[in-house]
């Protein structure tokens, strides 16, 4: 059951106002079911430009520093979904182990808001990996067709 969580759906717990998850706005992107917002579909013209500033988003801002990322998407697409891959599993593990870890040393209900927390973020690691792997399929020149 664990090792299923963030895999998609609704969050499990309510989501708390002013939390990420409190509104949910209408994405008019223009790709397929997850294209990441803000960056325009493979179809329009520098439509990569977008896609590495949002890649470079999702890693350590220390990655900016270097040319070759910027310079060729696919690396960067290839190493960005390894840090996103990297995180995801941390959530889990947080996810997992809270409880016991932190449990005595935290005041009443703060684990349940915690686990709220873990779960917005798995979530939110979970569409962009999403993101990512169309990304990587987009530059891969693999073509989207939406079915029926």
């Amino acid at each position: 059951m664990i090792e299923r969580m963030f895999e998609s759906g609704p969050p499990v717990r309510p989501v708390a106002p002013g939390s990420p998850g409190a509104h949910t706005a209408a994405r008019a992107t223009g790709g397929p079911p997850g294209w990441p917002e803000g960056v325009p579909p493979p179809s329009a013209r520098g439509w990569q430009v977008a896609a590495v500033a949002w890649l470079l988003d999702l890693c350590p801002p220390e990655y900016r520093g270097h040319t070759v990322l910027r310079r060729h998407p696919v690396a960067l697409v290839w190493l960005a979904e390894r840090h996103v891959t990297a995180q995801v599993e941390a959530m889990r593990v947080a996810y997992r182990t809270v409880r016991v870890d932190l449990g005595e040393e935290l005041p009443a209900g703060t684990v349940e808001a915690l686990l709220v927390c873990l779960e917005h973020e798995g979530l939110r690691l979970r569409a962009a990996q999403r993101g990512i792997a169309l990304l990587r399929e987009a530059m891969a020149d693999l073509v989207f067709v939406e079915r029926l």
